[in-house]
Formats: structure tokens, sequence, C-alpha cells
């Protein structure tokens, strides 16, 4: 690998008006030498994402770095990802999404990182960073162990071999080899992939020294659709390819059902039922406190609403999620598929 191979940043994006400008500009801005291209695949937004997109290819038209648009009329992310991927031409492919701000050395560390470890994709912390009171809460929440427990690219860890990462920053043979992103996969499609490539010997490397700023979900709604849909797609996941699952990802779904059975009980045989929703109250009031050291006030009182949101949103997700959808996922199975021998 040259010492500054040039660099496709691809991004999926869907009304993403209120960041992707300063995604883009935290891209433009990254400290490497190397030749550098932004391809944004455009969702069906409702809102100006085209036009800030349109303003950022004529902005940057007689720039180094240019940014430029593909279509993605389904607005699914790993279609999006294909469509940005496939119009890309550079030896390295750095997901970005709209709502995600790299550090300044992100792209010149991951690209070391893949010299230095040969794997053939790398990636680091998903860093959540509010603007407001609930999304400071939220990240607080996202960011400790109560809120998502041993996660790596959440709570941050050594650097190490990695079943998946954050993002990630690829090297576009194994995008190739592997035939892109397994369009079914409309959540956890990073890990699916991540999977193909380890399957097909390939490392996949978590390293903290990567940063991305992240922006969390604006609202109770619309982190409760969030966590629920990874709760769904994680049981796909885990009848997927069985073996996958551990105590981390039944935490959530078993809290569920005995806060559910612990009312139920309380209500209709005896108060000491309540013990267990109680229970989990007490907790999560008492880790918000670690949690939000440091914030305001109106954002700590929040971080319990948030970690419950996550918690049983997540739950409900796992418990709920169809086992047609798993089935029609894994007919579309791809096999990996490893590199040819020299």
């Amino acid at each position: 690998m040259n010492a500054t191979p040039a660099v496709s940043v691809i991004m999926p994006v869907l009304n993403e008006e209120r960041h992707l400008r300063s995604s883009v500009r935290h891209i433009l801005e990254q400290e490497y030498d190397g030749e550098m291209e932004v391809v944004i695949a455009l969702g069906p937004s409702t809102d100006r994402t085209d036009e800030i997109a349109a303003e950022l290819v004529r902005e940057t038209a007689s720039q180094r770095a240019r940014v430029h648009t593909v279509p993605n009329p389904t607005g699914r992310t790993p279609a999006a990802l294909n469509a940005a991927i496939k119009a890309s031409r550079h030896p390295i492919v750095v997901r970005v999404d709209g709502h995600g701000m790299l550090s300044p050395n992100y792209i010149a560390t991951a690209v070391r990182l893949l010299e230095e470890t040969g794997a053939q994709n790398v990636g680091g912390i998903m860093y959540a960073e509010g603007e407001n009171d609930w999304e400071q809460a939220v990240a607080a929440a996202m960011t400790s162990k109560i809120g998502v427990g041993n996660a790596a690219f959440h709570t941050g860890g050594q650097a190490a071999p990695a079943e998946t990462v954050y993002l990630g920053v690829f090297r576009r043979e194994a995008l190739e080899q592997q035939g892109g992103y397994n369009e079914e996969f409309i959540r956890a499609q990073d890990w699916e992939l991540n999977f193909r490539i380890r399957e097909a010997g390939g490392l996949i490397w978590f390293s903290p020294e990567l940063k991305v700023q992240y922006r969390p979900r604006p609202s109770v709604r619309a982190l409760a659709k969030q966590y629920k849909d990874y709760g769904r797609w994680r049981h796909v996941v885990a009848r997927y390819h069985q073996g996958s699952i551990n105590l981390r990802y039944l935490a959530a779904p078993t809290a569920v059902c005995a806060i559910a059975a612990g009312i139920v009980v309380g209500a209709a045989l005896t108060p000491w039922g309540f013990i267990v929703p109680g229970g989990y109250l007490a907790a999560i009031a008492a880790g918000s406190v670690p949690a939000g050291k440091g914030l305001p006030l109106k954002a700590r009182l929040q971080i319990p609403v948030a970690l419950a949101t996550m918690h049983m949103s997540w739950g409900f997700g796992f418990l709920t999620s169809p086992r047609a959808l798993a089935k029609k996922v894994i007919a579309s199975r791809r096999p990996a598929v490893k590199a040819a021998a020299v």
C-alpha cells in the first residue's frame, strides 16, 4: 500500500439536513495528503438534504476533494452503500454516516492501521455527543456500561481483532471480493459483511485511536424506533448465524420479560411483584449518576429515560422479531468468497 493511497468516502444519507454539511466539512478538513473524493448516496428525503448535497457538489467542484452524489431510491442503507461503492474509484473506502463527524486525523490513522495490521477493515469508537439536554442524556447512556454493556465501539477498549466495528475503513478489494453489502440486511449490514470477510480469512481490527463523533436521535420516539430496529435485527443475526449471541444481547429481552411479569403479578396477585420493575428503575437511576457526571442538571435527569427507552425498545424488538424476516434473510445468504491463490 502506498504511503498516501487515494481514498473514497461513501455516505448513505436520508433526512440529514441538520448534520450533513457539518459531516462533510469534517471529511474535507481531514489531515490527509492523499487524493480524496466524497460520494453521497441520496435516499428519498423529505427535508432539505438533497438541496444541501447539491450545494456541496457545486462548492467543491474546483477543489482537490470533490463531492458528488448518486441516487438511492429505496432509501435503504445497504443499497445506498453499494451504490456509493460502485460510483467511487479509490483503493481505500471510508464509510461515514450523515450524522457522523470524523476526528481530524481519522482517515490518516485508519490508513496507517490498515498497513500495520494487514486488516481488511478497521474501525473505532462511536463517540456519542449531544447538542442539547436530551441528546446529551442519550450520549451519556450510549457511552455507559449500564446502557450498552461492554461494547468496545461504544465504551472504548484495547486495540484488537473484532467481530465487527463501527462504520469501517475498508480495502476496496475486500468489498469487491465479497460483492458488497447484503441488501436484505436493513440493519446489522455491517456485522453481516464483516462476518463474510472474517469467514474468508480477513482481519477486522478495532482501535480506540479511531473516533467518530455521533449525533444521537433527537427525541424519545426516534430513539425508541432506532433501538427497536437494533433489537429486531440482532435477533435476525442470531438466527442467521447460530452461536453469535451472548449474555449481553439477552440482557434487554430478559429485562422486558421480567418487568412485564412483575407488573402482571403485582397487579393481579401480590404487590411483591412490583419489586422487579421497581428494582430496575432503581438500578438505572443509580447508574445514571456516574454516567451523567459533568452534565447540566436537565440532561442528568433525562438519562434514566434514555436508558429505559434503549433497554425496553431493544428488548421488545428482539422478542418480536418475526421468524419470516430471518428466513428471508437466510435465503439471501452469500457465501464468503476467499481470495484466489496466487
